[in-house]
């Protein structure tokens, strides 16, 4: 339909329900919000930068090339848009971190998909995993204590790839294993009560492949690693610092949980695809 300016409005809903997929009505003119947000060069920049990692503003800046002023314009449509999210910094609250919803974005361009042709929806069946045998990336992930966040990331590194990622944790300041972080990997099937926090020393001339820091303390004093590994931030709230008793906190461990899953999940995609891009790249040479 369209607006008073003459303009091309949707009235269609872009998010999918419960996995199925709504298709556009036949000879419909307006496309999918997604693609009118991530069609623009500069959101499309941005949205790039947040698929690797959760940036502050004047980071975005500088990779764009852009004044701050423009930045946060598109930041903010792509906010509005329900793709990008704010979280203030733990290291400094004056400053922000921006986070891309990937989990959102597939769904959304799925549908887009699928609202052009229903054979452009995607398959319900996952792709086949690739045989237990040597990991195909070497992951350190990084937080302050190594009472939770990064300990989580590595149990569930190692589990979701089904040994593709060999993975490790450490923290700038370790503290005891938290007894939340371990009541919500056994929900899901993983024990890490035998496991110790380790200080990030202890891995300063091993070489990874991808660094992950989880906390925006402990991104601020990350060491450099021999070999020059790929750095990714994600900005994870703290769960052990949520007030209250174990009890009222577990909560909070769990919607941790949930997003390391959901974040893991995408960046064991990335590295399997990587490394098969490689391995045909090599076939061919």
């Amino acid at each position: 339909m369209l607006s008073k300016a003459g303009e091309i409005v949707s009235n269609k809903i872009d998010v999918p329900c419960a996995g199925v997929i709504a298709t556009a009505q036949h000879g419909g003119v307006s496309p999918p919000r997604v693609l009118r947000l991530a069609g623009h060069p500069l959101r499309w920049r941005l949205l790039s930068e947040l698929a690797h990692s959760d940036r502050r503003v004047g980071e975005l800046c500088e990779l764009a090339g852009r004044r701050q002023s423009l930045v946060s314009y598109h930041l903010r449509q792509l906010r509005d848009g329900g793709l990008v999210s704010m979280r203030r910094s733990a290291a400094d609250g004056r400053d922000t971190y921006y986070v891309l919803d990937l989990g959102r974005c597939g769904d959304l361009l799925a549908s887009a998909g699928a609202s052009l042709h229903p054979g452009l929806a995607p398959r319900l069946s996952s792709p086949a995993r690739r045989e237990r045998g040597a990991a195909l990336a070497r992951v350190l992930f990084l937080c302050t204590g190594n009472s939770a966040r990064s300990q989580m990331a590595e149990a569930l590194a190692g589990e979701l790839s089904g040994g593709a990622v060999s993975a490790a944790s450490a923290g700038s300041h370790p503290k005891p294993l938290h007894r939340n972080a371990v009541r919500v990997m056994a929900e899901r099937g993983i024990d890490i009560s035998a496991r110790r926090s380790k200080h990030l020393s202890e891995f300063a001339h091993q070489r990874f492949d991808y660094v992950t820091s989880l906390c925006d303390r402990v991104r601020e004093v990350c060491p450099e690693f021999p070999g020059g590994p790929e750095l990714i931030h994600w900005s994870v709230p703290d769960p052990a610092r949520e007030p209250g008793s174990e009890k009222e906190t577990l909560a909070a461990f769990e919607r941790t949980a949930d997003e390391l899953c959901t974040r893991i999940g995408f960046l064991i995609e990335a590295i399997e695809q990587t490394t098969t891009n490689q391995e045909e790249v090599t076939e061919r040479v």
